[in-house]
């Protein structure tokens, strides 16, 4: 019996990995496989030419190879660090996500090693697109690998191992995430003026990180957000009716109790474009003129798709 069992584990595993892997999506590693190649261009032709760092293990990859044997090039050091960060991660992360990471970032070291090594493209001290212009090389080198980088965000992935770091570490150490990443940055860019004399080119690094970081919210938000309206009402059944007529789209109803008052009411929930604020407001105080209104941003709303 003791042998069969050692016998059944590996099948176990493998059945247990195949169930996992079972909502891995080809549509993911096609976009994938385009934010790797964009995020090594946005590196690559503006940042590292001018000696501009990335944010994140980027950056410190970015770093090492001006500091290391030439041998030890950025593409090596970004499949080195980040693939035992993202390995590390997969336990909280979910094996879909770490799947999709490791692609995107092979996609980006791959990308990147061709682009400096193979291609007819010279990197070596200006870059081919922008010249020797820092704020040029700073923007836009943050909005394309910010592109690169929301992209592989919005499609189930990351492809810089910090964002896994802070994931994991940042709550142990009692601090959000955001501001695990902040502070990782700025001991990065310190950690580079320091070691190169000058604090010019952390200075404009600084900048890639912020559009860099805007142009991510962008990409995994989307230009247009949309609102969420929590309108909290005695006649919540007219409104509902007339806002799914004007609206051709449903809420939802959920009981509720007035704090002060203990007037039973109820609220309805209700997603609308910015340009839908004001007819809102009209359908609903027309109905109801002491009806509550609040208003939120929603990032996204995600539908199962149909069969």
């Amino acid at each position: 019996m003791r042998g069969y069992g050692v016998c059944k584990k590996p099948k176990d595993w493998f059945l247990r990995l195949k169930e996992k892997m079972r909502g891995l999506r080809v549509r993911n590693f096609f976009v994938l496989l385009i934010a790797g190649i964009i995020n090594a261009f946005g590196v690559t032709l503006f940042l590292f030419p001018v000696k501009l760092y990335d944010s994140g293990v980027s950056g410190v990859s970015m770093l090492l190879d001006q500091i290391s044997p030439a041998c030890f090039t950025l593409s090596l050091y970004l499949i080195v660090i980040n693939v035992p960060i993202f390995i590390l991660g997969a336990k909280k992360q979910g094996m879909a996500f770490t799947v999709y990471s490791l692609f995107a970032i092979m996609v980006y070291s791959v990308m990147s090693y061709l682009i400096m090594n193979v291609l007819p493209i010279d990197v070596s001290f200006v870059s081919p697109l922008a010249g020797s212009d820092l704020l040029l090389c700073a923007i836009f080198g943050g909005v394309i690998s910010g592109v690169g980088s929301g992209l592989t965000i919005r499609y189930g992935g990351a492809i810089d191992g910090v964002d896994v770091l802070s994931v994991v570490f940042a709550k142990r150490i009692g601090i959000s995430i955001g501001t695990f990443v902040m502070i990782f940055n700025t001991i990065l860019y310190i950690v580079c003026g320091v070691v190169f004399q000058s604090w010019i080119l952390p200075l404009y690094s600084i900048v890639t990180y912020f559009v860099g970081s805007k142009t991510v919210d962008f990409v995994v938000e989307g230009i247009d957000r949309s609102k969420c309206a929590m309108i909290v009402t005695t006649k919540a059944d007219e409104i509902s009716g007339a806002l799914s007529e004007n609206f051709q789209s449903c809420g939802t109803i959920v009981s509720a109790v007035g704090g002060y008052s203990g007037e039973q009411k109820e609220i309805i929930y209700f997603i609308i474009n910015h340009f839908q604020i004001n007819k809102l407001k009209d359908i609903v105080h027309n109905i109801d003129e002491t009806a509550f209104i609040s208003l939120q941003d929603v990032s996204d709303i995600i539908k199962r798709p149909k069969d």
